[in-house]
């Protein structure tokens, strides 16, 4: 017996987004397609406490995954009323990693995620989260670069 075709609303679409200005292109994009294809939209941000990384709340870790929490729920709201049935997770660990982990465990059909638009060089200094998911991901991967007035 075959497996009956998946119809769009057993589609999931995966945000993974890092919550800055640079994000908010493929945001938009993500939902957009939500809405359209009617799948589920997953939006997932990586909590990385990695040297180096600014974090978004000042003070304690906690602070800082309350207030990413919170935003992550902000975009869910958004998705939520232009018509996309969403959630999202708030994971720690390594972003590119637990990106390609959320998607294979909630069977992600499509990531979309956003890119910082740095040169070759810029990559090969501080490494990519897109590239390493580009490469990794056992599904799409649509890059969304950001407008000029998201930011970087």
């Amino acid at each position: 017996m075959a497996p009956s075709p998946r119809s769009a609303q057993d589609e999931t679409i995966l945000l993974a987004t890092d919550l800055s200005a640079a994000s908010s292109a493929a945001t938009e994009q993500a939902i957009e397609f939500a809405v359209r294809l009617g799948a589920r939209l997953l939006v997932v941000h990586v909590f990385s406490q990695m040297k180096g990384i600014v974090p978004l709340g000042r003070g304690r870790p906690v602070e800082g995954r309350e207030q990413r929490t919170m935003i992550a729920q902000a975009v869910v709201q958004r998705a939520r009323a232009a018509g996309a049935v969403a959630t999202f997770l708030v994971w720690d660990g390594d972003p590119g990693d637990s990106i390609i982990a959320a998607a294979e465990s909630e069977g992600a059909d499509m990531i979309v995620m956003g890119s910082h638009g740095r040169s070759t060089v810029g990559r090969y200094l501080l490494g990519s989260v897109s590239d390493h998911v580009v490469h990794h991901a056992m599904c799409p991967v649509l890059v969304v670069r950001p407008t000029d007035q998201d930011g970087d």
